[in-house]
């Protein structure tokens, strides 16, 4: 939990941006926390909230965020849509999407259907709060039978923006993905900085796109390493930053623990009050590196990106890319590659021509890639399309509210993805 400062200066920030946004029972929140029911920021406002707290910390991920929705739906004058993760809200309305029938006589009935992952005594618990509502029901089934572009500002005439903890990294993805289709015309704020388990900052801007994060300095210790680094790296502290350069980011969180090089890559965007603002850029930890080419995962998806915009009609909603020494002798006897295994909507298969434009866009934008493959030491990179729901099925087995990374090194996930190939 953030320190409580850090809790008053989002909701202040929130509030003078979003005026309604404090309202009463007016934020639904989407959020998985086994044993432990709280607010992803542990702000002590339970009035906030239209969502039954005990629903979030239910055994099952995909029941909690199942019943979690059900309450969301209940609430037609939402002004905030808030998750932990934005996989957490991407997986919530792909429930919606595929269960909405039967969310729709749950409302109308006021009565929750027994499932998996919901304990009987929760169940009742959880069914106390429910009244029967025909008319908010007649509404969801209106408005999904017309299809789920734009649904969450449809079922929520009043939403005014979404809150995720994590916008950047491995969740700007579900963050994009979310923007072009079910919230359509809503912003999108992400209140906190955090790494290696510690509160670092708080964006005090929700109305811009890109979120920047003013380091606190009573927070945490914080060291940086200028990047690229020098042959003798030293850091540098808060004062010593300048504006437009990058960093690496080491940190104490309290004293007497380690100093921890997290790996996170971060750019100083401007100064407030001489407090430094920072935008993370990548995290260096995460890299494809099958003969030393090392490929950061951001700029490896950046070039998944420019291949989709040459797949008409194809909207990218989740993938995972695996070295193939990781596929033993299921990748067969060519040399080191690329498996890269994607969930696309609106493209139901590729040509061979078009699964090759991935591998020329990564000679493109890497040359060393690009010479490896000329020298035949880096075998072509192979693309498989996975079956719809495949990562959100994934997400479950893995059992954690934390984000999946998309360069996989998890030899039980991978067999679970090889298994919803379909081509």
């Amino acid at each position: 939990s953030p320190p409580p400062q850090g809790s008053l200066l989002y909701l202040d920030a929130l509030g003078a941006a979003f005026p309604r946004a404090l309202a009463r029972r007016g934020t639904a929140l989407l959020h998985w926390t086994p044993g432990r029911p709280h607010a992803p920021a542990g702000w002590p406002l339970p009035t906030l909230y239209c969502t039954p707290a005990p629903a979030g910390a239910l055994p099952s991920r995909a029941t909690a965020l199942r019943v979690q929705l059900l309450f969301a739906l209940r609430q037609r004058a939402l002004h905030v849509l808030e998750a932990g993760l934005a996989a957490e809200l991407h997986d919530a309305l792909v429930a919606l999407r595929t269960e909405w029938p039967q969310l729709a006589q749950e409302l109308a009935l006021g009565r929750l259907s027994p499932q998996p992952g919901l304990p009987e005594g929760v169940r009742d618990q959880l069914q106390a709060l429910l009244t029967p509502d025909a008319a908010r029901a007649a509404e969801l089934r209106a408005e999904c039978a017309r299809g789920f572009e734009g649904i969450a500002m449809r079922l929520w005439p009043q939403l005014e923006v979404v809150v995720v903890r994590t916008a950047h990294g491995a969740e700007r993805l579900y963050c994009d993905s979310l923007r072009q289709a079910d919230c359509q015309g809503l912003p999108f704020y992400c209140p906190f900085y955090q790494a290696a388990g510690a509160l670092l900052g708080v964006n005090l801007w929700p109305a811009e796109p890109t979120p920047r994060f003013l380091l606190c300095p009573d927070w945490a210790f914080c060291e940086f390493l200028p990047c690229p680094a020098n042959k003798e790296p030293r850091t540098v502290l808060l004062d010593e930053l300048w504006e437009g350069r990058e960093y690496g980011l080491v940190v104490t969180a309290q004293p007497g623990e380690y100093r921890c090089h997290t790996g996170e890559v971060l750019r100083v965007a401007g100064f407030h009050k001489q407090c430094p603002m920072v935008e993370p850029v990548s995290r260096e930890s995460q890299t494809l590196s099958v003969r030393g080419e090392s490929i950061p995962e951001e700029q490896f998806c950046q070039s998944l990106c420019r291949t989709l915009r040459m797949w008409p009609g194809a909207r990218l909603i989740d993938y995972v890319c695996v070295e193939s020494s990781l596929l033993g002798d299921s990748s067969g006897p060519c040399a080191p590659h690329y498996e890269v295994f994607l969930e696309l909507q609106g493209l139901r298969d590729l040509s061979e021509g078009q699964r090759y434009k991935l591998d020329q866009c990564l000679q493109e934008d890497f040359p060393v890639y690009k010479s490896f493959r000329f020298k035949g030491s880096i075998g072509s990179l192979r693309l498989h399309l996975v079956r719809p729901g495949t990562f959100t099925q994934l997400r479950e087995a893995l059992g954690s509210p934390l984000p999946m990374p998309r360069v996989l090194r998890e030899e039980q996930l991978l067999r679970l993805i090889q298994g919803s190939v379909v081509s």
